[in-house]
């Protein structure tokens, strides 16, 4: 056939695939009952047999997947079944790739209506807790700015205590789904055996001590946002059945055989590497796909150290108004010392460390238990779990000790025994930033 030829939806198979949402079978007999210049195309090129498959995705059809033969029964009740597996994935990528396209066109608009943010804290409603000025953090509130308004499904990547529950709390406040309920679970609290009740809600009965009907959490966010943290502890048995209430929208609660429907959007969070479980086949690949629509990866706090300040006033002001103290001084050393240090867990052990030192100051000045802190130099502690963390701590380790020089024959490039647009290309990949002063 021609390319980029248009296909009559009524009476071909090709318009009823689409039409019906189910596989179409035609063979010679149907064929020269189609319209007089689609059945001479397909006969003149001597195809006997055309199967067309819709691509489902989300109850919607995208389009078909068509295939055609010279003999009249190419494709067995099997061969069929294997096609419409193939369009189920077809549909998958389809659906991503028309998502990232809609972000990209809203991406654009905002950056005509100049919605990007300042570099400075931001103190409107919706990133009133979010703190900071870095470029990563800036980078990461523009991300959210742009996939707020759509519905796709964002997956929230980083170390723990990054601020992930925040972003997605963000991303609701900013959404049109803002005035219903935003509705948490956390994957890894819920023992393995109540998962599924937790999500999905049981029956009065349905298992031993179900006193009661219980509502699960994806009828509790319906028409509003459902966070789902630390998606990577999801049990392998439950993961088909998340995957088709993304796909599908509906279920069954445990126990009962009637379908609920819902409407919600939802919002992933993972501290672990969700594709090297894939790999491992400890996570479901087409899950996978469907909650990597839109990826944010969260700094970790020592790749935003010009932020620490902010968060340390931050944090001094709330629990010292909260505790009913006043601290008015913090000592420029004690202000550098929290700066160096690289904070395995983040901005929540910073709160902490925070939280602690105001408890042990008396008077006004803030008295941060210094002993707690390790060098810089200690990037993390422990053994990196990766050849990229080795790579990047050593990278770290010797700009420390260059003074952050990269060039010249006392530089880190030369300690390194690199170029200098070789280091630096391997510190855009690492997301090595030189700490402001």
């Amino acid at each position: 056939m021609q390319e980029n030829a248009a296909i009559p939806i009524e009476n071909t198979a090709v318009g009823e695939a689409f039409s019906s949402a189910r596989p179409v079978v035609a063979r010679r007999a149907d064929i020269e009952l189609m319209p007089p210049e689609i059945a001479q195309s397909l006969l003149g090129e001597g195809l006997n047999f055309v199967c067309a498959v819709p691509l489902v995705s989300r109850k919607r059809v995208l389009g078909t997947l068509n295939a055609a033969s010279r003999r009249e029964d190419a494709f067995s009740e099997a061969g069929v079944k294997l096609l419409e597996e193939v369009a189920g994935q077809f549909a998958v990528a389809l659906d991503n790739a028309l998502a990232y396209s809609h972000i990209e066109e809203l991406n654009e608009t905002l950056a005509e209506e100049k919605l990007y943010l300042a570099d400075e804290i931001r103190s409107n409603y919706f990133f009133e807790e979010i703190i900071g000025s870095s470029q990563a953090l800036q980078k990461v509130l523009r991300q959210v700015e742009v996939v707020a308004p759509s519905d796709s499904t964002v997956l929230i990547c980083g170390e723990t205590g990054t601020g992930k529950e925040l972003v997605a709390r963000a991303i609701h406040n900013l959404s049109s789904r803002r005035q219903a309920t935003f509705v948490k679970l956390n994957c890894a609290a819920i023992p393995t055996g109540l998962m599924e009740s937790e999500m999905f809600g049981h029956e009065k009965g349905a298992f031993t001590g179900a006193v009661a009907q219980r509502i699960g959490r994806f009828e509790l966010a319906n028409h509003g946002t459902l966070f789902l943290d630390e998606i990577g502890e999801i049990p392998p048995e439950l993961q088909p059945k998340l995957l088709r209430v993304l796909q599908e929208q509906d279920f069954e609660r445990l126990g009962s055989a009637h379908t609920v429907h819902v409407n919600v959007r939802l919002i992933a969070a993972t501290n672990r590497d969700l594709q090297s479980m894939v790999h491992e086949g400890d996570f479901r690949p087409d899950l996978f796909y469907r909650l990597n629509v839109f990826p944010i990866v969260m700094p970790p706090l020592r790749e935003r150290r010009e932020d620490i300040p902010k968060l340390v006033r931050y944090f001094v002001q709330q629990v010292a108004q909260r505790m009913g103290k006043r601290i008015e001084t913090i000592h420029s050393e004690t202000m550098e010392a929290l700066v160096r240090y690289a904070w395995p867990g983040n901005i929540r052990e910073l709160q902490n460390i925070i939280e602690r030192a105001v408890i042990l100051s008396s008077g006004s000045v803030l008295r941060v238990p210094m002993g707690e802190l390790t060098s810089s130099r200690e990037v993390s502690g422990g053994t990196p779990r990766t050849m990229e963390e080795a790579e990047r701590r050593h990278i770290l380790k010797v700009l420390d000790e260059t003074k952050w020089i990269v060039g010249g024959p006392y530089g880190a490039a030369a300690r390194l025994g690199m170029k200098r647009s070789t280091l630096q290309s391997r510190m855009q990949k690492l997301r090595i930033h030189r700490p402001r002063s």
